[in-house]
C-alpha cells in the first residue's frame, strides 16, 4: 500500500517554512500535498486561510510606530502550528507513512525571493540617498 501513496511535504517542511518565511510559504506546501491526494476543496481552503493569516501578520506587525520583525517569526510559528500540528494530522492521520518531498524545489524558490526581496531593498534604499 505504501507505494500507491504520493510523495508529500512532512509537517516538520511546512512547520519551517512557515516560521523562517511565513504563513502562506507553509500554507502552499500543505496545498500542495493536499493536492497530490485530490483533495481540491480541503487544498483551497488551506489556501485561504494562509493567505488570511499572512495578511493579518503584515497588518499587526507594521502597526506599531516601529515594526517589531520578531511578531512575524511569532505568527509563522503559530501559523505553521496550526498547519502542521492540526490540517497535517486531520488530512494525513497516516502521515509517516507517506514518502516525503524533497524540500530542496521549495528552498530554492524560498532563496530566490528572498535574494529579490533584499535586492529590491536595497535599491530602493539607494535611490533615497541620490
Amino acid at each position: 500500500m505504501e507505494n500507491n501513496l504520493p510523495k508529500i511535504y512532512s509537517k516538520k517542511a511546512i512547520f519551517g517554512f512557515s516560521v523562517l518565511m511565513s504563513t502562506l510559504f507553509g500554507g502552499i506546501l500543505l496545498y500542495q500535498n493536499l493536492i497530490d491526494i485530490k483533495k481540491k476543496r480541503e487544498a483551497y481552503i488551506v489556501l485561504g486561510l494562509s493567505i488570511l493569516i499572512t495578511i493579518v501578520t503584515i497588518v499587526i506587525v507594521n502597526i506599531p510606530e516601529e515594526p517589531k520583525s520578531s511578531l512575524a517569526y511569532v505568527f509563522g510559528a503559530a501559523g505553521g502550528g496550526l498547519l502542521s500540528y492540526y490540517f497535517v494530522p486531520n488530512y494525513f492521520p497516516d502521515e509517516e507513512h507517506y514518502p516525503k518531498k524533497e524540500i530542496w524545489k521549495p528552498l530554492i524558490i524560498a532563496a530566490i525571493i528572498t535574494v529579490s526581496f533584499v535586492g529590491l531593498i536595497i535599491y530602493a534604499g539607494s535611490l533615497e540617498n541620490t
